[in-house]
């Protein structure tokens, strides 16, 4: 679905989506570029099998054409600001993350009021597009399974994260061997079982560790004995602390 951007006065144009706990926007693309954030709460994006999460201090460069869903965990409101391919100097090809901090909160607000004149809003347009730095945030890509028993497994672990059962386990419920479901899932997924499941908690911890929950609370949630244990796989995995990886730090 292509969802057209009104004219606006100058290169953007802020539209406010409420978003209740749990609602996901369908996948869709742009006329434009958007540069998706939230002021609270914490925002999720999709594109394909690779998954943003978006708390107040991170914002993220959607490019014109990309199919994406958009969707929150908590209530939040989604702000989205659409910026012109033919009148936006910047043309990054990819998703890319960027740091949002005071005065690019406070401008992204100020260009979606209704009764901003057109000198402030051109002059403001101008800011938020000098402020815009990539950052080397990756998304948590966590692939989706095609192959009906890869499928069974992956939703039987989507459900619950937390899930302690090994492949052998898993391997039985499907009904197949270990060694067959060992292959299969990294013909279908690219991945190990254990590297996908790794992926899996890490990426459903994200939202959790954003709205604030305890490290320790949050390991528990997904599957992780002690939070020492999670914030290892979290550093092997990512290559930095879940902190960092939020607060959009190097």
């Amino acid at each position: 679905m292509k969802t057209e951007v009104p004219p606006g006065v100058g290169a953007i144009v802020v539209g406010h989506f409420p978003l209740s706990s749990g609602e996901w926007i369908p996948p869709h693309t742009h006329t434009h570029h958007q540069i998706a954030w939230t002021r609270r709460g914490v925002v999720g994006v999709a594109v394909g099998d690779s998954y943003w999460v978006l708390p107040p201090s991170v914002a993220l460069w959607i490019p014109a054409g990309v199919e994406h869903r958009t969707g929150a965990t908590r209530d939040a409101v989604l702000c989205g600001l659409y910026l012109a391919p033919e009148r936006c100097a910047l043309d990054w090809p990819e998703p890319t993350p960027v740091g949002v901090d005071g005065l690019l909160a406070h401008l992204f607000t100020y260009l979606g009021r209704d009764d901003l004149a057109d000198g402030p809003r051109l002059r403001a347009e101008a800011v938020v597009l000098d402020l815009l730095r990539p950052l080397p945030a990756l998304p948590i890509d966590v692939p989706r399974p095609r192959e009906e028993r890869v499928r069974a497994v992956a939703e039987a672990l989507i459900a619950d994260p937390a899930d302690a059962r090994g492949l052998e386990a898993h391997a039985r419920a499907a009904g197949v061997s270990r060694r067959t479901l060992t292959r299969l899932f990294v013909q279908d997924t690219g991945m190990s079982f254990e590297r996908w499941r790794t992926h899996l908690r890490l990426r459903a911890a994200l939202p959790l560790l954003a709205e604030g929950r305890p490290v320790s609370a949050v390991a528990r949630a997904v599957g992780y004995a002690t939070a020492s244990a999670f914030l290892a796989a979290f550093r092997r995995t990512v290559g930095t602390s879940p902190g960092r990886y939020l607060n959009a730090e190097s």
